[in-house]
């Protein structure tokens, strides 16, 4: 008993140093990474001077943390601050795996002092280590931990050691006094009473001695083991017991429900040595019969497996909204758990989206799945025909249930279909099906086969209720896709019907597309591209926020309201507000109407206006990512523009930014979906769109499919939208500007200029028009406008004539009166010229007219001789 209380106390000690130690290393790694994972430990290792900044949080945080210190270290181990002002600047050691990026706790032995510490690393965003923070306690305050809970420990063991030597002695005279009392007939009655017992149970007991004799075997032992009368005393090895449950007699190993067989039963055996429990040296067994049990139990297996079965179908099946995987996942969880081989056949309707067909006799197969290679089943892709009305396959169709066929040698019908087929199955070993209707909610969609070949047993009654429900739950699954896939082509297709279908033609850009709609729905984002007089262009990229039909539909309105803004030739932030203002009244409206679509709010758009005449491009952002610039270098920057909320917000006024673009380069705009995705941050995909980019050739068309190819390899998760415009610049030759004083009588001086200017240009067939509709234009100019007035002729594919003037007073088209003096000028105008308007300018406004070269519209003449007979 000493011995055992010393040993415990010795424990005791060894446990209370072993979990002191282990608390302290949870101490101190709570503390190390607590204060490396401090929002300001990171700044303040970027700062100048981090010990200043350091110091003191450190002291504060060990004095709070119960450790005895905290040390921060720079990312090579120098010491930044530490309890000790001395070591500050000093290395740590051992800190090599901090410093590779790993947390860890030791027990470090050296310099200043042996301690239990743990070192965490400091991390900046990108993962790399700047700073390492350690931590711990020393073994000077462990030790004195320790002998404070000395006396406590040696009391107690003190104590225990009383009482178990005064409990043990106290219990001895009690069983001396017993066993002293006792006579022979009451030793005799014990005797009888438990060999009474020993022979009334339900389990066979062996006795054998050290010689590997029987001793003794009840009565259900000598049932069990078909012992013969005269077994005592006998080896057991000359009892005929069969191989192996002689073996494990004789070899003395003690052993737990170990199932053997004795002649047609299977036996669980458990036997344990008699030396141990005080006896001489030999072995007790104990028999249980468990042949039912273990019929029991394999049906009970067989049950669980098919409840796992079903369970991971749940789990498996359904994973994809594509009604071709769906069928896959549905093959491959059946083999081979539930079957050999296993087709699905699918209505060509459903495969398409479509609603299936009345016709049901011609089916595609849609997924194989195989548990072995080389059998004779039709290949994936092949017509299945059902002709013969009493195949299996048709039953099944008619009655709407599974069909059972247990032994396909025997079945006559099922070779009617397909005779050389058949015959090449059953050669191949497949012996065996069931063919289930693929149905969902009372409407056929295809067909489920399973087959098993030759080392597999037939199917049997049971298995009928498993393949029913794989086969229910693959066919949800399967019209969830099937409705999925044709709600996604409608809205797909109505998405690209709104979006342009070819890229206007005009002579400031050069300008390629994609559209790209997301995997699991088509989403808001379009683009434009808009001509606007003055051969200036207009790109638009927009995001709707949410996806689905609504979200197509929104995209259609706001494509549709920018078109008419474009129209008014409003500047990018005058437009952006127009329709920042329109978002919030369909907002309201749908607010108010207890609409339960998404609002608009939150929707983007970036609107630019490139001039090719000076390379000018005005932007305007409503919450947009901004374009990427590629000049004709292959540099590739972010510009960094005004950005206002998105659409709907309000309350906010828009902001224009200007870029001055040399001939060549390349403005790509987009939506977030190019550049983010769950996979990666807006950053890194920047960082990829600025490389791709880069690489990319000069052209539009491969700078997309460049951009598509890197940034997208799969199907995007997000809608993408993306325009590459690269710029030109109109031939300053091709370019006449006139400055003109507010005088009458400098409208035949301007006019001649024009008229020598186009002979330059070899305009002389156009010249009479255009010096008619300029000679309106400069009169209506100098007479209701205001100074300074000009004139700018531009020549690309078109003739655009300018005036401009310091004025905001808009003309207006009229008729004028037959007793009116004036209010031709501007009809004449617009019979001359193929289309004129007004535009705005931060100061003043510009009047244009526009003629198309070698087409000069003819005026009706009795108009004309109508509106000048006055």
């Amino acid at each position: 008993m000493l011995l055992l209380v010393a040993g415990a106390a010795a424990a005791l000690v060894v446990q209370g140093r072993h979990d002191g130690e282990r608390n302290a290393r949870n101490r101190s790694l709570a503390a190390a990474e607590a204060f490396a994972h401090a929002p300001g430990t990171a700044v303040a290792l970027r700062s100048p001077d981090p010990t200043a900044r350091l110091q003191a949080d450190a002291e504060a945080a060990r004095k709070g943390s119960g450790v005895d210190f905290i040390t921060v270290l720079d990312k090579d181990g120098v010491r930044l601050t530490d309890p000790r002002p001395e070591l500050i600047g000093t290395k740590a050691q051992d800190v090599g795996p901090a410093e590779q990026g790993n947390t860890y706790t030791e027990t470090f032995h050296g310099a200043p002092t042996d301690a239990v510490r743990a070192a965490v690393p400091v991390m900046d965003a990108h993962g790399n280590v700047i700073g390492i923070v350690t931590a711990g306690i020393e073994f000077d305050t462990l030790g004195h931990v320790l002998n404070q809970q000395m006396p406590v420990l040696l009391g107690s063991a003190a104590g225990v050691l009383v009482l178990a030597t005064g409990g043990a002695a106290l219990v001895s005279r009690r069983l001396l006094r017993q066993t002293r009392g006792l006579g022979p007939a009451e030793m005799t009655r014990m005797y009888e009473h438990h060999d009474a017992v020993l022979h009334a149970v339900r389990e066979g007991v062996l006795i054998l001695g050290g010689d590997g004799r029987l001793l003794l075997a009840n009565d259900e032992a000598r049932r069990l083991l078909d012992l013969p009368a005269d077994a005592d005393q006998r080896q057991v090895t000359d009892l005929g017991l069969g191989p192996a449950l002689t073996r494990l007699l004789v070899s003395g190993v003690a052993a737990t429900d170990e199932v053997l067989p004795a002649g047609d039963r299977l036996l669980a055996v458990n036997t344990r040595l008699t030396a141990p429990y005080g006896g001489a040296q030999g072995l007790v067994a104990t028999f249980r019969d468990t042949t039912e049990l273990r019929a029991l139990t394999g049906q009970a297996e067989l049950a669980q497996g098919r409840l796992t079965l079903l369970y991971e179908a749940g789990v498996r099946i359904g994973t994809t909204l594509d009604v071709r995987r769906t069928a896959e996942e549905l093959a491959e969880v059946a083999v081979p758990r539930m079957a050999d081989f296993v087709t699905v056949e699918v209505l060509d309707s459903v495969l398409r989206g479509e609603e299936p067909t009345g016709a049901v006799n011609l089916m595609r197969r849609t997924a194989l799945s195989e548990s072995q290679a080389g059998h004779p089943l039709q290949p994936v892709g092949d017509l299945i025909q059902f002709v013969v009305a009493d195949t299996p396959m048709v039953a099944a169709l008619h009655r709407g249930k599974a069909v059972l066929v247990p032994d396909l040698h025997t079945a006559q019908d099922w070779r009617a279909q397909d005779p050389e087929g058949a015959r090449q199955a059953l050669d191949y070993g497949i012996h065996s099906l069931i063919t289930v209707p693929l149905r969902a909610r009372g409407v056929v969609l295809g067909m489920v086969n399973f087959w098993r070949g030759a080392g597999t047993p037939r199917f049997e009654e049971e298995d009928i209720a498993v393949a029913e429900e794989l086969v229910a739950r693959a066919a949800v699954a399967i019209d969830n896709a099937r409705r999925y896939s044709r709600e996604h082509a409608m809205a797909v297709t109505l998405q690209r019907s709104l979006l342009p279908r070819d890229l206007p033609d005009q002579d400031a850009l050069e300008i390629a597309s994609r559209y790209l709609p997301a995997q699991s729905g088509v989403g808001g984002d379009w683009f434009d591209v808009i001509p606007l007089p003055g051969f200036r262009v207009a790109l638009v990229v927009g995001d709707i926020v949410g996806h689905g039909m609504h979200a197509a539909v929104t995209m259609g309105r706001l494509r549709t309201a920018v078109l008419n803004f474009s129209s008014l030739d409003l500047p990018p932030d005058e437009l952006l507000g127009h329709l920042d203002e329109m978002v919030a009244r369909l907002d309201t409206h749908t607010a108010d109407t207890a609409d339960d679509r998404a609002p608009l709010t939150g929707a983007t758009c970036l609107y630019a206006i490139y001039d090719p005449v000076g390379g000018l491009c005005t932007l305007s952002r409503a919450g947009h990512i901004a374009p990427a610039v590629v000049g004709p270098e292959g540099r590739v920057t972010f510009p960094d523009l005004p950005l206002s909320p998105p659409l709907g917000v309000g309350g906010h006024p828009f902001e224009t930014g200007e870029l001055t673009l040399p001939e060549g380069s390349r403005l790509i705009l987009f939506t977030d979906g190019l550049v983010e995705d769950r996979s990666r941050d807006i950053d890194e995909g920047l960082r990829m769109l600025r490389r791709a980019a880069a690489d990319a050739d000069p052209s539009p068309e491969e700078t997309c499919r460049v951009l598509v190819e890197r940034m997208l390899p799969g199907r995007p998760s997000d809608d993408v939208a993306l325009l590459v415009a690269r710029t030109r610049l109109l031939d300053p030759a091709k370019v006449a500007t006139w400055e003109v004083p507010s005088d009458v009588t400098a409208v035949s001086r301007v006019r001649t200029d024009v008229s020598r200017r186009l002979a330059e240009w070899g305009l002389e067939e156009p010249a009479f028009t255009t010096e008619l509709i300029l000679s309106e234009l400069l009169t209506n100019a100098i007479r209701y406008g205001a100074p300074p007035v000009r004139v700018r002729l531009l020549l690309g594919r078109t003739l655009i004539c300018e005036v401009s003037d310091g004025s905001n007073t808009s003309p207006r088209l009229r008729r004028a009166a037959t007793t009116d003096e004036g209010g031709r000028g501007l009809f004449l105008v617009s019979q001359f010229a193929a289309r004129w308007g007004t535009r705005y300018a931060a100061r003043g406004k510009v009047i244009w007219a526009e003629q198309d070269l070698g087409e000069a519209p003819e005026p009706d003449p009795t108009a004309l001789f109508d509106e000048l007979a006055w």
